[in-house]
């Protein structure tokens, strides 16, 4: 790529996008295009709208969050019909300061960089087009200009809604450069930049005592008052606070309830009213989304303070808890860790699973459901089908406790823990029981576990190793299975054939003396029982089977033993219970003799091309597996 022909080009798409006119002509730009003049909630709803919605039987989702953020589906739903959606629909709910509350590393932060990034970029399109007054410290709407007396009749003429005074400064510049001819007053496009102070504030909370109100507001320009001769002279104003700055877009508090009170004050009216005071002028008008975000401790805290319900009243709060799936928590780990210089060190397969089945334990809560424990429990909220339990349940258990995911490990300590074990020197690969161990060694060393906790972390660190167990069997038994597949075939068809006569009352044949037997019942059953078909259910299941082939056979499709999830379960697990002792013996064996080398090879590559291991983690899976199968 050459670089600097990419830097140019770069240039010319930001030039293209460049847009300078009159009042007079940007107001026919409003009579095509109505939409230009939407406050700042309903931009921010319609960036997040623009990039899609599924809606899945009632639940929506918001594809802008998903590159990013990972397991918090109802909570982002929640977020953005309760919030955003209604306050892009002028409801009173954009008159709230949006507070988001959760524990540390549970994605708040991350919640409002979207936003902020996304805003930056979708100013830069057509259907998030910003237009303001040129030359505005606070690049404010251009229809401020039109007189009070006149907007009714203006409003129902372009269909905008109107709100919102002038700037101290452009009042000043309306009088003495444009002699008060708004149809002459210079607009430009802009384009939202945190970088550049446009349409994106941040205040964060530093000492009470050096902190000055005027990194909200503003402040007077001392060395420009001898020559204007007033405080209250906008030029001898400087009008560069965050509250200024973040003027049709959005202003970030950052740990909000640690700031002084002092602080807070200046939201109540701009949050009731939409404007606030600054220095010696009248209210000044601002179109901002309000964002904060604070632990609960703090949340608690500042509620439990009468002096603070003024300011409560004028918040939403939203709760952002951790995330509950694993496979989502599975996601969170990659992205930390493709985000480091560690790329080029294999993480073998399931290994960042067990840490996500720790740190999902740890926040789950003993549901009161009966016969439901916390590994079933877990296996639902991941969308698993859990025997006995249905869809009813799951939404029962996840409305049990409002707070559930408020606590429990972060994923920054699992991602330190991590980080811990991939930096060991020499290292080439890490496991699943690497990272266990990482995870168990540092819970000595996490400042704010008490002693039951660390009992309660080691036992949910012992499920998540029995549950890596199984895994690591049922990756080994794949792999057998698919050396022999040949065997499972046989099975298969054997098994249909069985079947077959079973359910039509008929007669199979023996394939060597041709002599006609009754259906094998006991193979039949070797293979239901293999995944808990009852006698019972035998029945049902068995015809379940032939009118799946039925139908793949008028489709004109081949039905194998993989067309059919539980049955491919149950034959792979009959050959893997048959190649038991085989695979005992290969995986222990110290010097395994020529045939034994064969299906070790066999299997590791079967591994290493079908299942993401590398040489190294197939070789000590095998291992693993090996000293299992002889406890």
């Amino acid at each position: 790529m050459d670089i600097f022909k990419r830097i140019s080009e770069h240039r010319t798409e930001k030039d293209s996008l460049s847009w300078t006119g009159t009042f007079a002509e940007y107001i026919e730009l409003l009579r095509s295009n109505p939409g230009l003049a939407r406050t700042a909630h309903s931009r921010v709803y319609d960036m997040i709208a623009s990039q899609g919605i599924n809606d899945q039987s009632g639940t929506k989702s918001y594809k802008f969050f998903n590159s990013e953020i990972f397991g918090l589906d109802r909570a982002i739903e929640k977020l953005v019909e309760e919030y955003f959606h209604s306050a892009a629909r002028r409801l009173d709910v954009r008159k709230r300061i949006l507070l988001l509350m959760g524990p540390v590393s549970g994605g708040k932060s991350t919640i409002v960089t979207m936003l902020k990034r996304g805003l930056e970029q979708f100013s830069k399109t057509n259907l998030g087009a910003v237009y303001a007054i040129k030359g505005c410290p606070m690049h404010e709407e251009p229809l401020h200009l039109i007189p009070q007396e006149l907007r009714l009749e203006i409003e129902r003429e372009l269909g905008v809604k109107i709100e919102g005074s002038l700037c101290p400064s452009c009042q000043m510049r309306l009088k003495t450069e444009y002699n008060g001819c708004i149809e002459d007053v210079h607009i430009e496009r802009v384009f939202v930049s945190e970088e550049g102070r446009v349409g994106i504030g941040t205040f964060s909370p530093s000492d009470p005592k050096s902190q000055d109100i005027a990194d909200l507001t503003g402040s007077i320009d001392f060395s420009t008052i001898t020559e204007f001769g007033s405080e209250s002279d906008p030029r001898a104003y400087r009008f560069d606070g965050e509250l200024n700055k973040a003027n049709r877009g959005i202003m970030e508090f950052q740990e909000m309830l640690k700031c002084d009170e002092k602080f807070l004050w200046n939201l109540l009216s701009l949050t009731q009213e939409g404007n606030f005071k600054a220095g010696r002028f009248a209210l000044i008008s601002a179109d901002e989304l309000i964002i904060a975000h604070t632990n609960e401790t703090e949340y608690k805290s500042f509620i439990a303070n009468k002096k603070n319900e003024a300011l409560q009243s004028r918040m939403i709060v939203m709760p952002i808890p951790y995330n509950l799936r694993v496979s989502d928590e599975e996601k969170i780990y990659y992205k930390l860790i493709g985000q480091s210089d560690m790329s080029h060190i294999h993480i073998a397969p399931h290994a960042l699973r067990v840490a996500a089945i720790f740190s999902i334990l740890t926040r789950l809560k003993e549901t009161k459901k009966q016969g439901m424990d916390l590994i079933k429990k877990m296996r639902m909220y991941d969308g698993e089908v859990v025997e006995g339990y249905k869809e009813a349940d799951l939404k029962e258990m996840q409305n049990e406790y409002q707070e559930e995911g408020m606590s429990g490990i972060d994923p920054r300590y699992v991602i330190n823990r991590i980080s811990s074990a991939l930096i060991r020197q020499d290292l080439q690969c890490i496991n699943a029981l690497d990272v266990l161990r990482a995870l168990k060694d540092g819970l000595d060393q996490h400042p704010s576990i008490t002693k039951d906790e660390r009992e309660r972390f080691l036992n949910f660190i012992s499920v998540a190793r029995k549950e890596y167990d199984d895994i690591a069997k049922k990756e080994v038994q794949k792999a057998f299975v698919y050396s022999f597949e040949e065997s499972a075939r046989t099975i298969f068809d054997n098994y249909l054939d069985n079947i077959e006569a079973y359910c039509n009352w008929g007669k199979i044949k023996d394939p060597l003396t041709g002599e006609e037997m009754d259906p094998d019942e006991r193979l039949m059953r070797s293979i239901e029982e293999q995944i808990g078909i009852s006698e019972n259910a035998k029945k049902a299941f068995r015809e379940e089977i032939l009118i799946r082939i039925s139908s793949y056979s008028r489709k004109g499709r081949r039905f194998d033993y993989s067309s059919h999830e539980r049955l491919r379960e149950a034959i792979e697990k009959k050959l893997f219970a048959d190649l038991k002792d085989i695979v005992k013996i290969t995986t222990s064996t110290k010097t395994p003799d020529e045939k034994q080398l064969k299906k070790i090879n066999d299997v590791t590559k079967q591994l290493i091309d079908e299942h993401g291991y590398c040489p190294v983690c197939a070789n000590e899976l095998l291992r693993y597996v090996g000293s299992l199968l002889n406890r």
